[in-house]
Parts: C-alpha cells; sequence; structure tokens
C-alpha cells in the first residue's frame, strides 16, 4: 500500500472557465461552513461514552451549554473531567497567580523580549483604529453626540488541543486592551499545549491578564457567558475553538456579545506569472497545516499549476507535520484556474474567505476589485503569517464566507456606543412641529404630548 507520504498529493483541481465547475466550487464553500453536523468516530465513541447516546455536535453543545447554566462550576468540572481527562478542583481550576509568575520567570528572556515587541506593534495599530466620540452641534442650540464606552468584562478563548498559542492571547487580548476593557478572563483548555503550557502563561502574565482558567470547549463559553462559581460572567466572548466551541459560541449569543462562528482557518492565493512557485506552495501549505485549514490558489496563468503542484511535494516531505497537512490539501484544498483577473476577483468575493493573499502584479489594483475577505496582504513579502503573529491587526478573522457581513477583531470590537442628545428650548420649538406630526401619524398622541405639553 502506498503512504500518504510518497503517493501523489491529491489535491482538487477546478477549471473555473468550463461550464459546470460552479457545482465544485460550492462544494469546496460547504466544506469550510461550521454546519455542526459531522464528527470524527472516535468523536461520536466519546459521545457515546460521555452522554449515553450518539448526540450530534449540535446536541452536545445544547446538553452542555444547559448543564453548565443550571448547575454551574459543579458541571463545568464534571466535563472537564470526562471530556479532558483533567480532575480539577473549585481551588484549582484557575491558574494562580504563583503559577503564573513561575511561568513568567521559566520563560525563556528572548521569548519574553519578543512579547514585548509584538505588544507594542499591535497596540500602535489597534489604538490608531479606534472609534473616536463625535460631536454635533446644532444650529439654534444644542447638541448630537455618539459615544464610545469600553465593555466591562470580556472573555478571551484561546486554543490549546494541538499546538499552543500565545499569539492568540495577543491577538485578543491587546485589542480589548487598547480599548480599555479592565476585566479579562482567559480560558484555555487544561493540556500542556493550553493552561498548563508554560509559553502561554508567560505571555498572559508579560501582559497583565491575571485570570487564566482551566477550561476548554462548550463548558468554558458557558461558564463565561452564564457566570458561575469563581467565574463572574462576561459581556463578550472572543477568540477562535474548535467546533463544540463555535457552536457554545452560537448558542449563547444574545446573553452575551461574540466575534463570530469561526470555522477551519483558510486561504485565497491569487497569484500570475510573477509569482515564485514556491512562494505559492509555501503559503497554501501555512494555512493547511492548521489541519483542518483549507488553501486555495487562483490562477489564470496555467503552467503555474504543475509549477505549485512540485513545490508542494517537495515542501511536504520537510515538514514536521506532513501527514496532517496533506491531509488538509486533499480534503480542504484547491487549484483553481480562471480566465483573468476579473474572474478571480468575481471568486474572491464569492467565497469571501478568511486570510486573502494578492500575490500577483498590482496587487493594488486587484484590491480595488475585491470586497469580502477577513484580512488582505499584498505582495511577495506579506505572506500570511506576519499577520498570524506580529503586524498589528489581529488574527481573530472570520471563515467560511462570512466576511461577506463579518469584520476581523478589532479594538472596536470591545467597544459599546450610544447617543446622546441635548436640546434646547429652540431647537425642541424648531423641531417641535415634525415631532408632532408624526408621531399622531403613528397613533402615538403620547409620545406628541411630550413635545406640546412643554409648548403650554
Amino acid at each position: 500500500m502506498t503512504s500518504s507520504a510518497t503517493r501523489p498529493l491529491a489535491i482538487a483541481r477546478i477549471d473555473a472557465r468550463q461550464p459546470g465547475s460552479q457545482a465544485a466550487i460550492d462544494e469546496l464553500r460547504r466544506k469550510l461552513a461550521p454546519e455542526g453536523n459531522v464528527v470524527s468516530e472516535a468523536g461520536r465513541r466519546k459521545t457515546i461514552e460521555v452522554f449515553g447516546e450518539p448526540l450530534s455536535p449540535v446536541e452536545v453543545v445544547e446538553r452542555i451549554c444547559d448543564d453548565v447554566r443550571q448547575r454551574g462550576l459543579e458541571a463545568v468540572l464534571e466535563y472537564t473531567a470526562k471530556l479532558d481527562g483533567a480532575e480539577l478542583t473549585a481551588d484549582t481550576f484557575r491558574v494562580s497567580a504563583d503559577d503564573l509568575a513561575a511561568a513568567h520567570r521559566a520563560a525563556d528572556p528572548d521569548f519574553l523580549a519578543m512579547i514585548r515587541r509584538i505588544r507594542e506593534r499591535l497596540m500602535r495599530f489597534q489604538t490608531a483604529i479606534l472609534h473616536k466620540d463625535v460631536r454635533v452641534e446644532i444650529e439654534g442650540g444644542g447638541s448630537l453626540r455618539q459615544r464610545y464606552l469600553p465593555l466591562n468584562r470580556a472573555g478571551l478563548c484561546v486554543p490549546g488541543g494541538a499546538a499552543a498559542y500565545p499569539s492568540t492571547v495577543l491577538m485578543t487580548a491587546i485589542p480589548a486592551q487598547a480599548a480599555g476593557v479592565p476585566e479579562l478572563a482567559v480560558v484555555a483548555p487544561p493540556t500542556k499545549f493550553g493552561s498548563y503550557n508554560t509559553d502561554l502563561l508567560a505571555t498572559c502574565h508579560e501582559l497583565g491578564v491575571t485570570e487564566v482558567y482551566r477550561m476548554g470547549g462548550a463548558q468554558a463559553v458557558a461558564a463565561l457567558a452564564y457566570g458561575c462559581q469563581g467565574v463572574p460572567k462576561v459581556d463578550k466572548i472572543v477568540g477562535p475553538g474548535n467546533l463544540f466551541v463555535a457552536l457554545a459560541k452560537r448558542r449563547v449569543f444574545g446573553e452575551v456579545g461574540i466575534d463570530s462562528i469561526a470555522g477551519p482557518s483558510e486561504v485565497i492565493v491569487v497569484a500570475d506569472a510573477s509569482t515564485p512557485p514556491a512562494f505559492t506552495a509555501a503559503d497554501l501549505i501555512a494555512q493547511a497545516e492548521h489541519s483542518p485549514g483549507s488553501a486555495v490558489l487562483l490562477t489564470w496563468h496555467e503552467p503555474l499549476i504543475e509549477a505549485v503542484v512540485a513545490e508542494l511535494e517537495k515542501q511536504l516531505a520537510t515538514l514536521s507535520r506532513s501527514d496532517l497537512t496533506r491531509q488538509s490539501l486533499e480534503s480542504f484544498g484547491a487549484l483553481i484556474t480562471v480566465r483573468d483577473r476579473d474572474h478571480a476577483a468575481a471568486l474572491c468575493d464569492e467565497l469571501a474567505t478568511e486570510h486573502l493573499h494578492l500575490a500577483c502584479e498590482d496587487p493594488e489594483a486587484m484590491l480595488a476589485q475585491v470586497r469580502c475577505a477577513g484580512a488582505v496582504f499584498l505582495g511577495p513579502h506579506s505572506p500570511v503569517p506576519v499577520g498570524d503573529y506580529s503586524a498589528g491587526p489581529s488574527h481573530v478573522l472570520p471563515t467560511g464566507a462570512t466576511a461577506r457581513f463579518a469584520n476581523g477583531l478589532s479594538s472596536n470590537d470591545f467597544l459599546r456606543s450610544n447617543s446622546v442628545i441635548a436640546f434646547t428650548a429652540e431647537t425642541l420649538a424648531e423641531q417641535g412641529d415634525d415631532i408632532v406630526r408624526l408621531a399622531k401619524v403613528e397613533g402615538l398622541t403620547g409620545h406628541a404630548r411630550t413635545v406640546t405639553i412643554r409648548r403650554e
């Protein structure tokens, strides 16, 4: 039997110039949406073990969230033991201040220096884009204002199943801090890559985040949304996670705010004859290695397809996560041939990807043609990981074609706004007739009376 490392890469190839290609593109989109109905065989067995019946992921999340809402921390600890295999108590599920300080002391000084440099870059950008209060003076007296105030408390989800993500701490905590949120609560699963990871805990300590909880999955989202013993409820939950985290965020929306309901990480690379095939292959691999992760190439330069396939094979052979990356490329990847730049731009908007890398000639011109993407990277020297780790915008971005209507996380997502109206007697007199007339049209005579009574 041919191993995955030696057989040819079976990545999908779609010729979007041909009739009937739309069905293949639609299928690609469906694969990326967080529908919540697909579960692995191992996940199915675990569900039966924990719940005694083969529930769907949506049903699992509903069961967990309802249970946490009713029983609080007791339910959180039970699910943490059953799903994560971690026996924690009310005294140990929160990372202590001593543990945070110890992780900081144990961290590599060069790592901490890097965290400080990245923090400065992110803070500079996130404070620069903050909404500012607006005041409009009314002719005749009075004013209209829109003011922006930080949320009181935010919950930050940090994954920790297959890898450690101190970058997610940076990309969620710093926008919140730039907005002025006074209380931040980080949740990460009780694993060696999560809330037992030295680099992750050291990053929290370096940023001044003092609340870190050893919990993940739907039970962590529910604890943040509803509150439980030792965990005050938050105003908003942000950050990436697996399918169960995404579905739990959808479940609790309305009780709290959320950033988005995210699916697998994804990238579209738009390339042409000017793009080195090695660059393009590396850019596709960088997202596929998330596993699951989607990587799609759009090109009107046909020879690039074969050159990129050859580079993919070459580079996959050197990766530490080669098998997982290959599986992602084969399950969620595609090499798509388009007619021209206009066709590529139209497909970019249709797929509305999380990351869009315009690695073609004159990327600025193509940017003007594309509206829908979570984050756009221009030119050969702007690979997606610069946004993942260092540049300034957050790497928490909309996936699954939701960039048609959703934004990437930013400091402004941690603000709430309200309007402030201050009329003088003169301004009320000037607008009063319009207010009274419209109120009477709607049959709301009590509304009209609030104006007329001030004239009497």
